[in-house]
């Protein structure tokens, strides 16, 4: 957070949250003590403890001059069809004048006052446009409905998860952007993760991620530069890093008594007694060597993260300097230890369109002028640490 002390005038902060923590809003307190905004963007993904961070931000005395509020929360969970639970939160300084959002109805910019908070279905509110994923975009669904034709039963019964994204559109000082929050298909099953590369999994979030950028690129509205953020559920190379952590390892896969199929591997050391180095179950990912994850920020296995690499011709990002944003412990007493859960990886990302980057304003003078980070590094956020973007953006004057 040292980084942030030294920015006394940035302009916009993107801060992406997967779900809301006891620590959140006082970090976020903490930030806006010692730095300067004027555009605040707060992203959610899961709903738990929505109201209570609200109410402790928007009353604190950090937001005194934050007069301008605008909430999206997506929380009719009744509406199977819609609802992804996502949530977006807008907090404008008073000393920011010319801004304005679009209205996606009458296709036109308009002014911005007053605190306007709209929560459930967000049916009718023109402001902003949220989509889930099709069903035929779930990993599962293809397969679910081929038995269902053998079986000749009726697919009403598909578990379909809250995966899409939401949209606003903003004019700050002439330049206008996009601002997309975006949630992706998560890795079901360790064992299926590592048996390709890239995995199946990997596959379908290519396809939902060309969909969200192929959707607010299309004609209907004038293209603008966009930042992209959220839980992306990119993960690792694992098939590639496996084999890597495990060179001088002896393997051993387990099969279930009745079939065939693999429950688990284990990779267990040659020499040292056979310790056990690498132990892999559909929801089990448990290392001996957890620190290599951390250690340099994980840096090493930034060659494993290859997931936006088909998007380089539309998307690009800032420089990762942060260890991988998932799964750390949910224990308050270890905040900076991961979970066994799954191999961690940078799931959590702010993303931008080559024409975003270049309306951030970089001055040579100022290193740390751009900053994209993760928030509450030594405390426990959740588990997954929740990441943000500041910076100073360029203006058009007319």
């Amino acid at each position: 957070m040292s980084r942030v002390q030294k920015c006394p005038n940035n302009v916009i902060v993107l801060l992406y949250f997967q779900y809301f923590w006891g620590n959140d809003s006082y970090e976020l307190k903490r930030i806006l003590k010692i730095t300067v905004f004027v555009f605040i963007l707060i992203y959610m993904q899961e709903l738990y403890c929505f109201y209570h961070f609200y109410s402790s931000i928007e009353s604190s005395s950090e937001m005194a001059d934050f007069d301008r509020v605008c909430v999206y929360v997506d929380s009719h969970f009744k509406a199977v069809d819609s609802f992804t639970a996502l949530g977006s939160m807008y907090f404008i300084h008073k000393s920011l004048k010319n801004i304005q959002q679009y209205d996606f109805n009458v296709n036109e910019f308009k002014a911005v006052s007053g605190h306007n908070k709209y929560v459930g279905s967000l049916e009718g509110v023109t402001s902003m446009e949220k989509e889930k994923f099709p069903k035929n975009f779930w990993p599962d669904y293809i397969a679910y409905s081929i038995c269902c034709i053998i079986l000749e039963t009726q697919r009403n019964t598909f578990k379909w998860s809250r995966k899409g994204y939401m949209r606003t559109r903003w004019l700050i000082h002439n330049q206008g952007l996009d601002l997309v929050n975006v949630h992706l298909f998560h890795d079901a099953s360790n064992l299926i993760a590592c048996n390709s590369s890239p995995s199946v999994y990997s596959a379908n979030r290519k396809k939902a991620l060309r969909y969200v950028i192929n959707r607010i690129s299309e004609s209907s509205y004038s293209p603008l530069p966009f930042f992209l953020f959220g839980d992306f559920n990119f993960r690792l190379d694992t098939l590639s890093l496996v084999q890597n952590l495990s060179m001088s390892a002896e393997i051993q896969k387990v099969k279930k008594d009745s079939s065939n199929e693999v429950e688990k591997i284990i990779y267990e050391e040659k020499d040292n007694d056979h310790k056990v180095l690498l132990h892999i179950e559909t929801k089990l990912f448990a290392y001996l060597h957890q620190a290599v994850f951390r250690e340099n920020n994980g840096k090493e296995l930034l060659k494993y993260d290859k997931e936006t690499s088909a998007f380089h011709d539309v998307i690009t990002e800032e420089e990762i300097h942060f260890p991988p944003s998932y799964p750390y412990s949910e224990d308050y007493t270890k905040p900076t230890q991961y979970m066994n859960t799954r191999c961690p990886a940078w799931c959590d990302r702010i993303l931008m369109s080559h024409s975003a980057r270049d309306i951030i304003h970089r001055r040579e003078e100022d290193e740390n002028g751009v900053v994209y980070d993760t928030l509450g590094s030594n405390i426990c956020m959740g588990d997954h640490k929740p990441v943000f973007l500041f910076f100073p953006m360029k203006t058009i004057t007319h």
